[in-house]
C-alpha cells in the first residue's frame, strides 16, 4: 500500500495539536521515504525540526498497512516524554524498556506477544540484556517492520558524544534483512561522522540534511572570569529580558548555587539536574513550559529531548566542552520566536572542570593494566567492591575500565553474576587507538569553543562552519545585544553571598565492605558513634573561600579570614547540643596547619582546645587513594586517642579537606567511643569529585 499523504497530514495535526500544522521541510518526503521502502535513511536536522514526527508518523502509517511494530533504540528515553504524548495523541501506541521502568518489562513483553505495540521505545543498554534479546528481540525479529537509530552520531567513536553501548547496534544492522526500513536520525553530525555512519548503517545509506542556520537567535560571548561577576551580571540582566529560559551550568553544584542566587535576587529561579528527584524534573519541566518559572539552572541533564517552542534565552554560565554540545544547548532558544538571546558567559574555572571532563573519559592504561592483572590473580573472578579493596583506582574509573572492556569484540572481561571474570581474548590494540583518538579530539573540541569565547562578532556562522554547514544564509535577529557591563555594588553582593554559601556534610552510616580488620570494625556504624551532620566551608579553589583555602594549604598559614568565615558559619549553622570544646585531626606531614587553625577558631568561640587525636604512623597521603575502599583501609589503625581523660562534651571536630569523609568518620567513631559528647565534624574545603 502506497504511502497516503491525507493521513500523514491529519496525524501531523493531532500530535501537535494544531489543525493547521504544515510538514516542515523535508519532513513528509522522509517519511515516504520510510513507509515506501526506498532504502536506509539518515536525517540530519537541527533540533526543533520534529526528527520524532517523521518515525512516530511513519510508525502508524506502517501499522495502519498491516505491518509489524518499529523499534526505536535511543539514550533519551527519559527525556521523550513530550514526544511520546504527541504520538499518544496520534493513536501511536509506544511502549518504552530502560533501566527505570523494570517493573512495567512484564506487561510490556505481553503486549509485545500480543501485537498490541506499534513503536517499542528502548535504551542501548537492553541490547546487552539476554533477557531482552531472547525473551522480547528474537520471537519479534521476524515482525519489525522498522528499525529507528535516534541520536545515531551515538554510533561513530568520531563524534562529539560517542556512547559505548551503541557498539551493540553496529552488529545487529549488520545482521538486518537488506530490505528491512531503517530510520536514523541525529541533529549533530558534522562530514567525518556522516563517512562513519555511512559504513556503519550501510553503503546505500541517503541522507536527508537540512540547513543548521538558527535565524532566530542572537548569540554573544562574554568573558568575565569571576563567579561573583557572572552572578552580578546574571541578577542585573535576567529580570530585563521577557520571557523565560535556561541558565546552563557544568555542575550539579553551580545550578544549585545560581540558582539559589537568584532566588535571593528577586528572580523565580529553580536548579535542574540528574541529581533532581524524577518527579521533580517533570514539575520542573512543566514549569518552564507554561512560563511558570522565568529561568531553569540546569546542567545538561535537561538537554536532549526537551523542546520548548517559545524559549527566549538560553545563557551558559561557563563554557561547554565542545562546539556540537553548545550548539545543541543554546539552539533550545527561540525555535517559534523571531529572536532570542544565546549568551556565554566564560569564566576561569571551566578550563578546569574540562579537562577533568576528558582526563577521566577513558581509563589510563595503569587503571586497565591493574584491574587486569588483579583479575587474572582470582581465578573465581571480582566483585567492583573486591577490585576496589585490590586496586588503587577511583570506582568510576573501575566502572568505565570494565564497561569498555566488555564491549570490545571479542571482549577481553565477561560478567558472571557479580563477578567480572577474564576471558581468553586479549585486549586489541583497536581500544587504545580509539582512547587516543577521541582523546585528541576533545582536546580539539575544547581548543575550538576557547577560540568561540573569543569572538567579537560571527558566533553563528563559526558555528556553522565547525558542523560543516553552510553559513551564508545566516542573517543576525533584529535584537539589541545584552550589555556585557556589571554593576560593582551587585557583584560585592554576590562575593558575600560565596561567602556565606557552605556545603552540607552528611556521616557516613556504615564501614567499607569488609570492614577495618585493625579497628576490629565492620557493617553498620552505631548511631553512637556516627558523625553528626557537619559542614563545609566551601569547594577546593571555589569562588568565595575556596582560592583563600587553597592559598592558606600553599602558604603553610590559613588566615584570620577563614577564621572569621567559621565563626560566621557556625553562628548561623547553631548544633544542637552546642559544642562545648574542639579538637582536629591530626597529621605528620603538616603538624601545624590544622591545629593552628583549630586553635584559633577554638579562641574565637570562647572555647577550649584539646589535642585529642594523634597520628600514630605515617601513611600516604589520602588523596593518594583513589577510591573509597583504598581511602577506609590507609586510615585503619593510623589515628588514636591522645589524652588521658576525653572531655564528655559535645565537639567540633576541624580539618582543612573532606573527600570521602572516611578521615572525619574514624575520628569521630575514636572520639564518641572514648567517651566523648556528639562528634560536629566542621571542613574548611571539599575536595569531592563526581567521578566517586
Amino acid at each position: 500500500m502506497p504511502y497516503n499523504p491525507t493521513r500523514a497530514l491529519e496525524l501531523l495535526c493531532l500530535g501537535t495539536q494544531n489543525p493547521k500544522a504544515a510538514f516542515r521541510d523535508g519532513q513528509e518526503e522522509a517519511i515516504q521515504h520510510v513507509v515506501d521502502g526506498k532504502g536506509r535513511l539518515l536525517v540530519v536536522q537541527k533540533t526543533g525540526w520534529g526528527k520524532s514526527s517523521v518515525y512516530f508518523i511513519a510508525a502508524k502509517l506502517l501499522r495502519e498497512q498491516g505491518q509489524g511494530p518499529a523499534i526505536l533504540i535511543s539514550p533519551l528515553l527519559s527525556l521523550m516524554r513530550n514526544q511520546i504524548e504527541a504520538a499518544k495523541r496520534m493513536g501511536v501506541r509506544a511502549f518504552t524498556m530502560h533501566s527505570g521502568n523494570t517493573e512495567e518489562w512484564d506487561a510490556v513483553e505481553l503486549a509485545i506477544r500480543q501485537d498490541k505495540v506499534d513503536i517499542l521505545l528502548i535504551s542501548p543498554e537492553r541490547l546487552g540484556n539476554e533477557r531482552f534479546r531472547s525473551g522480547v528481540l528474537a520471537p519479534a525479529a521476524q515482525r519489525i517492520s522498522l528499525l529507528v537509530v535516534d541520536e545515531a552520531h551515538c554510533i561513530s567513536d568520531w563524534g562529539h558524544d560517542f556512547r559505548p553501548h551503541y557498539r551493540f547496534i553496529t552488529n545487529i544492522v549488520r545482521t538486518l534483512p537488506k530490505n528491512l526500513r531503517l530510520l536514523a536520525t541525529t541533529a549533530t553530525a558534522n562530514n567525518r561522522v556522516l563517512h562513519d555512519l555511512g559504513k556503519v548503517l550501510g553503503p546505500d545509506l541517503e541522507v536527508s540534511r537540512g540547513d543548521l542556520s538558527r535565524p532566530s537567535l542572537l548569540l554573544q560571548t562574554i568573558q568575565m572570569p569571576s563567579q561573583a561577576e557572572r552572578l552580578a551580571w546574571l541578577a542585573q540582566h535576567i529580570p530585563t529580558v521577557s520571557g523565560s529560559g535556561i541558565i546552563y551550568t557544568l555542575t550539579v553544584r553551580d545550578a544549585e548555587l545560581v540558582a539559589k542566587w537568584l532566588r535571593l535576587q528577586g528572580v523565580d529561579a529553580k536548579a535542574y539536574s540528574g541529581e533532581s528527584d524524577p518527579a521533580e524534573r517533570v514539575e520542573l519541566e512543566n514549569a518552564l513550559l507554561s512560563n511558570e518559572v522565568k529561568v531553569l539552572v540546569a546542567t545538561t541533564a535537561l538537554g536532549m529531548g526537551f523542546d520548548k517552542p517559545d524559549l527566549a534565552f538560553v545563557i551558559h554560565f561557563q563554557m561547554p566542552g565542545s562546539v556540537v554540545h553548545y550548539y545543541q544547548q543554546v539552539g533550545r532558544a527561540g525555535r517559534n520566536l523571531a529572536a532570542a538571546y544565546g549568551a556565554l558567559l566564560s569564566g576561569e574555572e571551566e578550563t578546569e572542570i574540562g579537562d577533568y571532563f576528558i582526563e577521566s573519559a577513558f581509563p589510563s592504561p595503569a587503571d586497565v593494566e591493574t584491574i587486569l592483572a588483579a583479575l587474572e590473580a582470582e581465578d573465581d573472578g571480582l566483585t567492583v567492591n573486591e577490585l576496589m579493596d585490590q586496586v588503587n583506582v577511583s570506582k568510576g574509573r573501575i566502572d568505565k575500565a570494565l564497561l569498555l572492556m566488555s564491549l570490545e569484540s571479542p571482549a577481553p572481561i565477561a560478567k558472571e553474576g557479580t563477578k567480572w571474570k577474564l576471558t581468553v581474548a586479549a585486549l586489541s590494540a583497536v581500544f587504545w587507538e580509539r582512547a587516543e583518538r577521541l582523546t585528541a579530539l576533545r582536546r580539539g573540541e575544547q581548543k575550538q569553543m576557547q577560540e568561540y569565547v573569543q569572538l567579537e562578532d560571527g558566533h553563528m556562522e563559526f558555528l556553522i562552519e565547525a558542523l560543516d554547514g553552510d553559513p551564508s544564509s545566516y542573517r543576525k535577529p533584529k535584537l539589541k545585544p545584552l550589555p556585557e557591563t556589571v554593576d560593582e555594588a551587585m557583584v560585592r553582593k554576590a562575593v558575600t553571598y560565596l561567602r556565606r554559601s557552605s556545603l552540607p556534610l552528611e556521616p557516613r552510616k556504615m564501614w567499607p565492605a569488609g570492614g577495618l580488620p585493625k579497628m576490629q570494625v565492620k557493617g553498620k556504624i552505631k548511631p553512637e558513634h556516627q558523625a553528626q551532620p557537619g559542614k563545609v566551608l566551601c569547594m577546593w579553589g571555589d569562588a568565595g573561600w575556596g582560592t583563600l583555602v587553597r592559598e592558606g594549604k600553599h602558604d603553610g598559614q590559613f588566615s584570620d579570614d577563614l577564621v572569621t568565615a567559621c565563626v560566621d558559619l557556625i553562628q548561623k549553622w547553631a548544633p544542637q547540643p552546642t559544642p562545648e570544646w574542639v579538637t582536629c585531626v591530626p597529621s605528620l606531614r603538616h603538624p601545624k596547619l590544622v591545629p593552628s587553625f583549630a586553635k584559633r577558631l577554638a579562641k574565637a568561640l570562647g572555647l577550649p582546645f584539646h589535642m585529642a587525636l594523634e597520628k600514630t604512623e605515617n601513611r600516604p597521603a589520602q588523596k593518594t587513594m583513589a577510591n573509597s575502599h583504598k581511602q577506609a583501609a590507609n586510615l585503619d589503625g593510623s589515628l588514636a586517642v591522645n589524652v588521658d581523660e576525653m572531655p564528655t562534651g559535645p565537639v567540633l571536630l576541624v580539618d582543612d579537606m573532606v573527600d570521602s569523609k572516611w578521615t572525619l568518620t574514624v575520628a569521630a567513631y575514636l572520639l564518641t567511643s572514648n567517651g566523648s559528647g556528639p562528634v560536629y565534624p566542621l571542613a574548611l574545603a571539599s575536595t569531592a569529585n563526581s567521578d566517586e
